[in-house]
């Protein structure tokens, strides 16, 4: 029987790693190029959703890491 969940190869998880990183390093630059031009609470407001989907994509990859080095699901 064929697996439903597609399988990643570890390129595309490092990718996925440096797409997390890059997006943190956005939420900073949003944060403080806005508070340039408005006040700090809108910074936060427009940084915070961008800071959230990184949090949750290294999330996301902690697990899979840690399912690979236990062997219950290998990255190709």
């Amino acid at each position: 029987m064929a697996s439903l969940v597609p399988q990643m190869n570890r390129s595309r998880f490092v990718g996925l790693a440096l797409l997390a990183f890059g997006l943190v390093f956005l939420s900073f630059v949003v944060r403080g190029t806005t508070r340039l031009l408005a006040p700090y609470e809108l910074a936060v407001a427009l940084s915070a959703p961008i800071l959230f989907a990184a949090a949750g994509l290294l999330a996301a990859l902690v697990v899979l890491a840690a399912l690979d080095v236990t062997g219950i699901r290998r990255l190709e």
